[in-house]
């Protein structure tokens, strides 16, 4: 039995990246990256697919391509800020109780990937999901880029596909210490409705300033975050040299496919 009734999947985009300026624009053979971005979210089939954009530009290239888009104020200062004015828009009887906030510059996304969100929601009191993976390589436990989650995974999952379980902490540095292992955080996250508008209200929090990490506001706030274990990180598009990978992943015949 689920705890939620109605999910919709929001995309955030805008133009303003400054290292791979117009990045949702970016050609990937033929389309927009964040057409690729929507394809991958139609084909996960969890409910509605909005892209929340904005500038017209990006409205126009998902238009064109046959999606849904809403134009928001273009000085948000996060993408759940952005989602959180798409949604109240275009859905303010909130029929949608669920809403899953994709980021705009994962074009190679699995479609079961963005799935997996969703289980940890069977538990009435999650108000966040997101998604985990282990880390293999020790150079990334070390790597201040590489956000870690605490989490304390069953040694025996049982029935639970994906496994779940409760996020104690997010932090740039290699936590918990100890022998065990390590979780990369995929920041891919679902909010519970009310979830999300609490969020977008609360001030910054103090561990979120010191370690940059947006997700830690919720927790000091006392919100629950839940984590699914998944088995592979979607690849980020942020620079030049990350275009290049999505465009060699991405060859005209895998395109096309869902995962």
């Amino acid at each position: 039995m689920t705890a939620f009734r109605s999910p919709i999947v929001v995309i955030p985009a805008r133009l303003g990246s400054t290292r791979l300026p117009d990045k949702p624009l970016a050609d990937i053979h033929g389309e927009p990256m964040i057409v690729h971005v929507w394809r991958r979210a139609v084909e996960a089939d969890v409910g509605p697919v909005l892209v929340a954009c904005a500038e017209p530009a990006i409205a126009d290239a998902v238009q064109a391509a046959g999606g849904r888009a809403v134009l928001t104020r273009p000085d948000h200062a996060s993408g759940s800020d952005r989602i959180h004015e798409a949604v109240q828009r275009i859905d303010p009887d909130a029929a949608h109780d669920l809403v899953v906030n994709l980021q705009g510059d994962l074009p190679t996304v699995a479609p079961a990937v963005v799935r997996a969100v969703l289980p940890p929601f069977v538990e009435p009191a999650v108000d966040i999901a997101t998604l985990v993976t282990p880390i293999a390589d020790p150079a990334e436990r070390d790597n201040p880029n590489v956000v870690k989650a605490v989490v304390a995974f069953p040694e025996e999952p049982g029935d639970v596909c994906p496994p779940t379980a409760r996020a104690l902490y997010f932090s740039r540095a290699a936590v918990p210490a100890g022998d065990g292992p390590h979780y990369h955080h995929i920041g891919l996250y679902a909010y519970r409705r009310a979830a999300l508008a609490r969020f977008v209200r609360l001030p910054p929090g103090l561990l979120e300033r010191r370690e940059r990490l947006e997700q830690l506001r919720a927790l000091e706030a006392g919100m629950r975050i839940d984590a699914a274990l998944v088995d592979t990180v979607p690849l980020g598009v942020d620079t030049p040299a990350d275009l290049a990978r999505a465009r060699a992943l991405l060859t005209p015949a895998k395109a096309g496919e869902s995962a």
